[in-house]
């Protein structure tokens, strides 16, 4: 039986195990932190099509019962002035399927303990350092090693270890690095704020005068809000060691001046708020080699404004195992995968590239906000949250 070694123990890396058992192939995973769960403070939304994906490996369920829903989405002036309400894309499918809103470490969470009830085993303190392809009797093998002095042996490698991948690098030395988009994406939770009038099942977008906003309501009352600054690259080791406070009065200074609840909401957060760069990739020229491939962020990163991509990683995960359930050449599979989510997934990155320019511009008052819905995922064309997997 073919065995898979996956590189990363997040989100693609969990989908992509619980695929390929799915697909008759035995995998094993292997996550550089000791523990996972990282950007605990981020949250995301998880679209139709993402769910749809998971269906497909019965893996739908958990992540629905541990999410709220996100059924439309205002477009508010640096004014106050409310520029128009759409249903965010998805929520037509009157299934239960429709886009889900929760934490990182949440769906995180639930998919790892999904995958560890199915049997799935995954190594934590595992970081990858290199690997190389060997001829054997039976054919060709892959053998990873790590920085602890461990190594693997498998039929192939797939790297699901993210924007930073070290797997991208090792299947071409001169592949890009991940671009700057010249935002900081910044997120916050606060209970102090049940007075500030917000629609329910509302994601919340305000063009600020210096920024962008937006905001939920969770079922408890809590706020979860996130805001898309401008500013130079900061190094991703002091990330962490950043003081809340100083994210607060940054963001709130940023938002002083528009007659909005966006400063008010972020002055009314305590510390739990955390703060990342965002990047995207254009293109990756070469996705895989004989025994390697890529997927998720480690093969197209998008920039966090069209919310997609959980949904592209867990699209990719079910792709792959697809593919190499139905190819006997991993190369073969590797090949097939290609051709099915290349164009797919650049034209996302596209999407959201372009809403990051938008939201970047500071104008306050955008004259066709219904191109910024379609940027960040909310009243999308058919083709993105309409997307489905024939296995």
């Amino acid at each position: 039986m073919t065995k898979a070694l996956i590189i990363g123990g997040g989100i693609a890396g969990a989908v992509t195990a619980m695929a390929l058992q799915k697909a008759g192939i035995t995998s094993e995973v292997f996550e550089a932190y000791p523990t996972g769960a990282d950007d605990v403070g981020a949250f995301l939304i998880v679209f139709a099509n993402g769910l749809e994906a998971l269906r497909v490996i019965d893996a739908h369920g958990p992540v629905v019962d541990s999410s709220f829903p996100a059924q439309r989405v205002e477009f508010h002036g640096n004014d106050g002035v409310r520029l128009g309400e759409r249903p965010i894309a998805g929520t037509e499918q009157g299934d239960g399927l429709g886009p889900r809103t929760l934490r990182r470490a949440t769906l995180y969470q639930v998919l790892h303990a999904e995958a560890a009830r199915r049997g799935i085993p995954v190594r934590h303190g595992k970081r990858l350092v290199g690997a190389e392809t060997v001829a054997t009797a039976g054919g060709k093998r892959v053998v990873a090693t790590f920085a602890d002095g461990s190594s693997a042996e498998g039929d192939l490698l797939i790297g699901a270890d993210g924007l930073h991948s070290v797997t991208r690098t090792l299947i071409d030395p001169a592949a890009p690095q991940p671009r700057y988009t010249g935002q900081n994406t910044v997120c916050g939770y606060t209970r102090d704020a049940a007075d500030v009038p917000l629609s329910p099942d509302t994601y919340t977008m305000i063009f600020g005068k210096r920024a962008f906003f937006g905001c939920t309501r969770a079922p408890d009352g809590e706020v979860w809000w996130f805001a898309n600054v401008p500013g130079t690259e900061l190094d991703r080791t002091a990330l962490p060691a950043t003081p809340p406070d100083a994210w607060r009065t940054r963001v709130a200074g940023l938002f002083a001046d528009d007659d909005t609840v966006a400063a008010t909401l972020v002055r009314a957060t305590g510390d739990r708020i955390i703060a990342s760069n965002a990047y995207d990739i254009a293109t990756t020229p070469t996705w895989h080699t004989d025994t390697m491939v890529v997927l998720g962020d480690a093969a197209h990163a998008a920039a966090p404004n069209a919310a997609q991509g959980a949904s592209m990683a867990i699209e990719d995960g079910v792709v792959l195992a697809k593919c190499l359930r139905d190819q006997p050449d991993p190369r073969s599979a590797f090949s097939a995968y290609e051709k099915l989510r290349r164009d797919r997934v650049e034209k996302v990155v596209a999407a959201s590239a372009g809403m990051a320019k938008l939201t970047a511009a500071g104008t306050g008052r955008p004259s066709r906000p219904e191109g910024a819905e379609r940027g960040s995922g909310a009243g999308a064309d058919n083709w993105l949250t309409g997307y489905r997997i024939d296995w």
